[in-house]
């Protein structure tokens, strides 16, 4: 995942900054540091582990609380003195009850389908009496992707003719449809983000044929 031998612990006087980053949002929920023996008690364990400049030691987070960060990844910034760590967290990562310790956003921008994804997902064990989605995902992939089909046609109506506030809600609908669909079969949006990804390499221009 990282060698801790490659960082420079020096500059900041034993001490690295660490951004920390819901792997599925990419919402920034806190600001951290670790020393040394920090870091290597987080890759050991798997499980984010700082020191605490207020506490002046060791403090992994959710010993007290419950709320923990599993480590998905930890990345160096080009200087080798600060530290992007994406984690999955377990319950909030501000001690005063909030997702995130920078304001009471929940997801902003694009990490709002992540969760809603995660919705999605635990709404899967609900009865399906009491929940749509549990329904639909109950009925199978079939009724997902007709209910997909309806809401494309749907949105491309609105817009074609319609408000803009016809438009967002229908694309809204069909987007939380779509979501299910691929739960249903077993997919999650980053299937659909990898083929994005390899598309726009695909479609890079190789400077070895420039002027071609």
């Amino acid at each position: 995942m990282i060698d801790p031998d490659q960082l420079d612990f020096d500059k900041s006087g034993g001490l690295i900054p660490v951004v920390v980053q819901d792997a599925a949002t990419l919402q920034v929920l806190t600001l951290a540091y670790m020393n040394r023996a920090a870091l290597d008690e987080t890759l050991a364990s798997g499980e984010a582990t700082f020191f605490s400049r207020s506490r002046g030691g060791r403090w992994r987070k959710g010993e007290t609380s419950g709320d923990r960060l599993r480590v998905v990844s930890i990345t160096p910034d080009c200087d080798a003195d600060a530290l992007v760590l994406k984690v999955r967290p377990v319950g909030n990562a501000c001690h005063l009850n909030r997702v995130s310790c920078f304001g009471d956003e929940d997801a902003p921008g694009l990490g709002r389908l992540a969760r809603l994804e995660a919705t999605i997902a635990a709404r899967a064990a609900a009865d399906p009496a009491d929940s749509w989605t549990a329904r639909l995902l109950a009925e199978g992939p079939k009724r997902a992707a007709q209910k997909v089909g309806e809401e494309g046609v749907e949105t491309a109506l609105a817009g074609a003719a319609g408000p803009d506030s016809e438009l967002a809600s229908e694309a809204a609908d069909l987007v939380y449809h779509l979501l299910v669909l691929l739960r249903a079969r077993h997919m999650v949006f980053q299937d659909v983000l990898d083929v994005l990804a390899q598309r726009a390499e695909a479609a890079r221009p190789n400077p070895g044929q420039a002027g071609t």
